[in-house]
């Protein structure tokens, strides 16, 4: 039997960044290597090449792309695991088996989705853009939820591999529900918590999502769009019903009619046994439906090569993938601050002279080393080589639009 695809956390150590070639361990030699790795050949080592001798990049994004715009993220210096050792997600069966675990996650995403829906995409996104008008990139596949990427480059096929929060999807009836007018309802349903998220706004509590900060004003910002305000009446909160549901009860599968029920003022009752709604992302233990493990299997066999972009592979559903591009021989590259799950086992066997065509590892920031790639390879201030006196990259890069 196939093991699932399933979005698991990993909270073990991470290994110290491996810099490859040598000289990508300043922006400059960042640049060169990866403006090496994007335009060189198929490798003659990949497995069934199908790609007319071209080379096809897969791009593999994480939380870190997604920092700059002012998201928090799992593993950075800020991230949640990082300063935050007790923080523990909510699993997939608590909210499908809870109306308490219910309750207390859209309370908590109530008063996160303010921030999380006005944020924008950032450099780092329009350079993705670019590069695949460039041709540099054949596909993106993000662990995001954000939507930053479907927003920035929506000509680029992209794959979201943990789905995205802009959505809500009925556990039973399998509608979907604009994320915005779910926020509406919460409003309506919780008076006493919108005055209180309203007065978190207007004081600009929920300016920023960097922990500290965030600590300061009596708040723990985890990713996601969550935001824990310790010792909050959770139970109190309300959340409304599926309104297909509501309207039309589905069969449950036992053969059996649902009853969906909610009180005076239209919120889900507990005596219900179907209308759940879910936020339309995988959760932690939940398994990845398998029309998208299909997809993101094959953007990874349709490629010649695969960048991962601001993420620690930690999750198994992303790391598995690198581990499927390495098992085809296709070149690995990695632009992450901090470690990579497994990255030694990645670069083993990159022997011989590479200036980055056969494998990059740089620990630089996407957002600031992602548009100056794009200058230099458009040709625009082109970056000069590496010798002698390191210099600063300077190049300039505008947002597109």
């Amino acid at each position: 039997m196939q093991k699932p695809f399933m979005r698991i956390p990993y909270t073990g150590p991470l290994p110290p960044p491996i810099i490859i070639p040598r000289n990508a361990n300043t922006p400059l030699g960042a640049i060169h290597a990866l403006e090496a790795f994007l335009s060189a050949p198929p490798s003659p080592r990949l497995q069934s090449p199908s790609l007319d001798g071209k080379s096809k990049t897969v791009l593999l994004t994480g939380a870190g792309i997604s920092v700059a715009s002012g998201l928090a993220d799992y593993r950075g210096t800020t991230g949640t695991y990082t300063l935050n050792k007790t923080y523990r997600p909510i699993y997939y069966n608590e909210f499908i088996d809870s109306h308490e675990a219910r309750k207390r996650y859209w309370a908590r995403s109530f008063l996160g989705w303010t921030n999380l829906h006005r944020a924008r995409p950032n450099n780092g996104h329009w350079a993705v853009k670019a590069l695949g008008e460039m041709g540099v990139l054949r596909s993106v596949i993000t662990q995001n939820v954000d939507s930053f990427h479907t927003t920035a480059h929506p000509d680029l096929p992209t794959l979201e591999l943990h789905g995205y929060l802009r959505s809500l999807v009925c556990i039973n009836c399998h509608n979907h529900l604009p994320r915005i007018d779910f926020q509406e309802s919460l409003s309506t349903l919780n008076p006493a918590w919108a005055a209180f998220l309203a007065e978190m706004l207007e004081v600009g509590a929920l300016d920023t999502e960097h922990p500290d900060e965030r600590r300061k004003k009596g708040l723990k910002t985890n990713p996601d769009g969550d935001v824990d305000l310790p010792d909050a009446p959770y139970s109190t909160f309300r959340y409304p019903a599926c309104p297909t549901c509501l309207a039309d009860p589905p069969m449950l599968k036992d053969g059996s009619k649902s009853k969906v029920e909610v009180d005076n003022d239209g919120a889900w009752s507990a005596i219900s046994t179907a209308g759940i709604l879910k936020p339309a992302v995988v959760m932690f233990g939940e398994s990845i439906a398998a029309e998208v493990k299909t997809a993101a299997e094959e953007a990874i066999d349709q490629a010649s090569r695969i960048l991962v972009i601001g993420s620690s592979l930690a999750t198994y559903s992303a790391w598995r993938l690198v581990k499927r591009a390495k098992e085809r021989s296709m070149p690995i590259g990695i632009l992450n601050l901090g470690g990579v799950r497994g990255e030694e086992s990645f670069f083993a066997d990159l022997q011989g002279e590479n200036n980055g065509e056969r494998g990059v590892r740089c620990n630089q920031k996407a957002d600031t080393l992602l548009p100056q790639l794009v200058d230099r390879m458009r040709g625009i201030r082109p970056v000069p080589r590496v010798s002698g006196v390191q210099r600063e990259a300077t190049a300039s890069f505008g947002r597109m639009e």
